[in-house]
């Protein structure tokens, strides 16, 4: 395997791993560890930006009223989807937490047709079928929708989407998104109880606080890293990694309920995933065959 799949897989498990860390400060908000976290990434991703602007002249202009609004849509996104998901860790809800990622490819994929009029391959409607067969069966049987598992699906979504028309590449992009919420977090801890301030937690805790910056940037780079090496279609299965090891955490680790009810709902919606990853690798090695031929 090249660089890139082993920087991809890295991320993933990076990412896959991190409910064992935001564990660590479960007895904290999660309004508070977020606001930390915001804190402590964008000075980490100011500097990667001025880096990098100083091998380029592409970031030295000034970016428009509608570039920030861009921005600002989309931190509001992040924020939201990370918010839900730190909740979700750290009071029990991992199993759920993981849902909403294994799904997240195929709400792009409904996203892209109902916003960008994009046209689905039969395989793709029936992982898309599959998948909301899955989802409709959890509802029913739970007596209630899955919404911790939707809201991520769907904020993370909506963000691909927003970001896919945003101009900036995915450090200077997060750094941005930062940017616009530093203020808000930077307020939110200075009138938060005084439980939540840096100077009422012990040393293991800061320091796990500070941390959040490096959890939040390192998993970021190495993807960065891995995008620019391998095929989007080798990337797509390996991000599965990272809602796997969270499921895996949840229900070994921190002996999350699964019944039996769970997993038929699961089940469908793993099979969705097989059938939108099986159909892309042929897609892809059908296209390619074609192009050799010609």
């Amino acid at each position: 395997m090249n660089k890139g799949v082993w920087y991809g897989i890295a991320a993933q498990v990076v990412w896959g791993l991190s409910p064992i860390y935001w564990k660590q400060l479960d007895h904290l908000p999660a309004t508070a560890l977020i606001s930390y976290r915001i804190l402590w990434s964008f000075p980490l991703l100011a500097g990667l930006t001025w880096l990098a602007s100083r091998r380029s002249d592409d970031l030295r202009e000034v970016p428009s009223v509608r570039v920030l609004l861009v921005y600002a849509v989309a931190a509001t996104l992040l924020s939201v989807n990370w918010l839900i998901y730190v909740w979700a860790v750290t009071t029990g809800f991992i199993v759920e937490a993981s849902l909403g990622y294994f799904i997240t490819p195929l709400v792009s994929v409904a996203l892209g047709v109902l916003i960008l009029r994009e046209r689905l391959r039969p395989g793709q409607w029936v992982a898309v079928g599959l998948a909301s067969m899955g989802l409709i069966y959890l509802t029913v049987s739970l007596g209630g929708l899955p919404w911790i598992a939707l809201v991520l699906a769907g904020t993370f979504g909506v963000y691909g989407l927003v970001k896919k028309r945003a101009p900036l590449g995915s450090v200077q992009g997060l750094t941005a998104e930062t940017g616009v919420l530093f203020l808000p977090a930077a307020a939110l801890l200075f009138w938060a109880p005084d439980g939540t301030s840096t100077g009422s937690l012990d040393s293991g805790a800061r320091l796990l606080l500070g941390g959040t910056g490096v959890l939040t940037v390192l998993p970021l780079l190495l993807f960065t890293m891995s995008v620019r090496r391998i095929p989007l279609s080798h990337l797509g299965i390996i991000q599965y990694l990272a809602p796997t090891l969270q499921f895996l955490l949840g229900v070994l680790l921190y002996g999350e309920p699964m019944s039996r009810t769970q997993l038929g709902g699961y089940g469908l919606v793993w099979a969705a995933l097989i059938v939108f990853g099986a159909e892309g690798l042929y897609t892809q090695r059908a296209q390619a065959q074609s192009s050799a031929e010609t």
